[in-house]
């Protein structure tokens, strides 16, 4: 059921068989940061709001966060606050009673008052005790306050001293370093406040009736059902992450030929174009899904893949996070922070001294030199790996 709330809306997600959870090798870290504030939660909080306002790969590595928080206040009723490109995704959770899908709408100063004041007010009937926040910007630290909260509890932000540091009830501060996965880190605020558990490893639950039209998109688009399906994901919002069209042309080709594999090219609706020059390259075997599926089904579609094939990006977590093997193309960033872990995820990059820099390309040109010098036959090779152990 959905119930529309001003610039959002709830959606209501049952609970009732939480599947079994499997863990592969995050490590919990001693906590040696600064918290200020109340050091501990204080009753057992009924009504708790999480807020994750990052990209829909920072949702998904904060699944394990929601996971701890259902396995710490069993009872509770749990929402989720996140841009609504995400919200679709975790709708299935097993550990979440709501999603709040925020949208942003550009509306007269009149009407954005009104629309603000209701959702607010609808927020406000959550009746929640606690509150945390995910980020250091300063939404979701607004959202939490006007929630009602009693305990607010969030990242500290080094310019966020003026207001929003002093909107939370308790911080916590770690400075964030090149060793650190992503997931852990967003965890260690948890950890920090006593909220635990033993599964630290992303992953999204996909209901049934989303398999099922998954398989009857494949079956539309003629794939034999002896063909093991490959993902292929080139694209990514930031063009320094890409490793080349006429590369990816060379690797489907070979995946083809080599391994008779059946290579799915997937992307936004806007990417769909980029996708189809692949695809129109490379001849029989490669099919275009680029815009196909809402981010949901690709989720789904995903879990479908025997194995995927991408950029660092969105797509890489999601495939790992429904289980399915990865083989990560890295370029600036680092894969020790936001690779998927475990022996099925693999993950290829230029081995260079600058590597990885954290810069948007070489001296932020958005062209990184450690990409356009990773060769096919470097990522061919690991692939192969991947598939001799399959």
């Amino acid at each position: 059921m959905d119930k529309r709330i001003g610039a959002a809306y709830l959606v209501y997600v049952s609970r009732a068989d939480r599947p079994k959870m499997w863990c592969y090798g995050y490590e919990a870290f001693m906590d040696t940061s600064l918290i200020t504030g109340k050091k501990a939660i204080t009753g057992s909080p009924r009504s708790i709001l999480l807020i994750q306002f990052g990209d829909i790969g920072d949702v998904v590595l904060t699944l394990p966060c929601i996971r701890a928080v259902r396995e710490t206040y069993p009872q509770a009723r749990i929402a989720v606050a996140v841009w609504d490109k995400a919200a679709e995704l975790i709708e299935d959770c097993p550990w979440l009673d709501q999603v709040i899908s925020v949208t942003e709408r550009s509306l007269p100063l009149l009407e954005t008052l009104r629309f603000q004041a209701d959702f607010f007010r609808n927020l406000r009937r959550l009746q929640c005790d606690l509150a945390i926040d995910f980020r250091t910007g300063t939404r979701g630290v607004i959202m939490a306050f006007f929630s009602g909260a009693s305990q607010r509890i969030g990242l500290y932000a080094d310019d966020g001293k003026l207001w929003r540091n002093r909107l939370f009830t308790s911080l916590w501060q770690r400075d964030y370093s090149l060793d650190l996965h992503v997931a852990d880190y967003l965890l260690g605020l948890c950890e920090a406040f006593g909220i635990r558990t033993g599964q630290r490893i992303p992953e999204l639950v996909v209901a049934g009736d989303k398999q099922e039209k998954i398989r009857l998109l494949i079956a539309g688009e003629a794939i034999p059902q002896d063909k093991q399906i490959v993902a292929l994901q080139p694209f990514s919002l930031w063009g320094y992450k890409e490793w080349g069209k006429e590369k990816y042309v060379s690797l489907i080709r070979w995946l083809v030929a080599e391994y008779g594999a059946a290579v799915i090219v997937t992307g936004s609706a806007a990417e769909k174009e980029r996708a189809a020059e692949i695809v129109n390259s490379c001849g029989a075997g490669c099919y275009n899904f680029a815009g196909k599926t809402s981010i949901a089904m690709y989720a789904a579609l995903l879990q479908k893949c025997q194995f995927f094939i991408g950029v660092d990006s969105a797509g890489l977590h999601i495939a790992a996070a429904v289980g399915t093997p990865t083989v990560g193309i890295f370029g600036p960033s680092s894969p020790v922070s936001w690779a998927p872990v475990g022996k099925q995820h693999l993950i290829v990059q230029k081995k260079l001294p600058c590597v990885p820099c954290w810069q948007k390309g070489c001296n932020d040109s958005e062209k990184s030199r450690c990409l356009d010098e990773l060769t096919l036959e470097e990522v061919r090779e690991l692939i192969a790996v991947h598939l001799a152990e399959k």
